[in-house]
C-alpha cells in the first residue's frame, strides 16, 4: 500500500479497519529497529579503565531543575555503577563514593581522606545528567519513537594533585521507532554507558 493511501481519510467503515490495521503491522515491523548508539565527546578518548589500577570512583547528580522521579533515578544510578565496578573488571581495586557535587573543593577533599588507605593510581568523578526513559510521537499517535538515555560526565584525575583532568561526555541511548522502555533496565543501562565510555572510550562492541 503507498504511504500516500496509508494516511488519506477512510471512506468507509471497513477502510477504517485496514488504516489500523496496517499501522499495528507497522509499528509491530518497526518494534524491530530498537538499536544502541553511543557518542563520546571529545572523542576518540582512551579507556580509563585499568585492571592494574586502584581508584577512587566519585559520583553526583546533576539533574535539570524540572528532572522528575529524582529518588527514583538516583537508586538506579547507584544500582548500576556499584554493579559495574563490582563485577566489570574496570580496576583491580576501587572504592566508589556518591558525593554531593564534584566540584575541585569536593574531589580534592575526597582524595585527601584517601590518605592511608593504600597507594591510589587515578580519581574517577562522574556526573550522572540524564538517566531514563524517553518517548517521542511521530506522524501518528499510533506510532512512538522511544526507549532510555544516558548522560555521564566523566573527569579522570591522576593524584597526588589531581589537577587538569582529562573530561568528557558519554551520551548512550537505545531504542528506536516502536520502542516503549520503563525504569526496570535503567540499572543495566547505566553499566552499559559505563562499559561503552570507560572500557571501550566509545568504541563500538566487536
Amino acid at each position: 500500500m503507498p504511504l500516500a493511501n496509508l494516511f488519506a481519510r477512510p471512506r468507509s467503515r471497513v477502510g477504517a479497519r485496514a488504516v489500523a490495521v496496517s499501522l499495528a503491522v507497522l509499528v509491530a515491523l518497526c518494534a524491530g529497529c530498537a538499536s544502541t548508539t553511543v557518542t563520546v565527546t571529545p572523542s576518540p578518548q582512551a579507556p580509563v579503565c585499568d585492571p592494574r589500577a586502584a581508584a577512587l570512583v566519585l559520583w553526583a547528580p546533576e539533574w535539570r531543575p524540572d528532572q522528575k522521579d529524582v529518588p527514583e533515578r538516583e537508586a538506579a544510578a547507584a544500582a548500576g555503577l556499584d554493579e559495574f565496578f563490582r563485577r566489570s573488571g574496570c580496576f583491580a581495586r576501587s572504592e566508589l563514593r556518591r558525593t554531593p557535587d564534584l566540584a575541585p573543593p569536593t574531589v580534592a577533599a575526597q582524595l585527601a581522606d584517601t590518605r592511608g588507605a593504600g597507594p591510589l593510581d587515578v580519581v574517577v568523578a562522574i556526573a550522572v545528567r540524564e538517566l531514563g526513559p524517553t518517548v517521542k510521537l511521530l506522524a501518528s499517535p499510533a506510532l512512538v519513537d522511544g526507549g532510555t538515555e544516558v548522560v555521564l560526565q566523566v573527569s579522570v584525575f591522576v593524584p597526588p594533585e589531581a589537577r587538569e583532568p582529562r573530561t568528557f561526555t558519554i551520551h548512550w541511548q537505545d531504542g528506536g521507532p516502536g520502542v516503549v522502555k520503563g525504569v526496570a533496565s535503567l540499572p543495566r543501562d547505566m553499566q552499559e554507558a559505563l562499559a561503552a565510555g570507560l572500557l571501550r572510550g566509545g568504541a563500538e562492541s566487536p
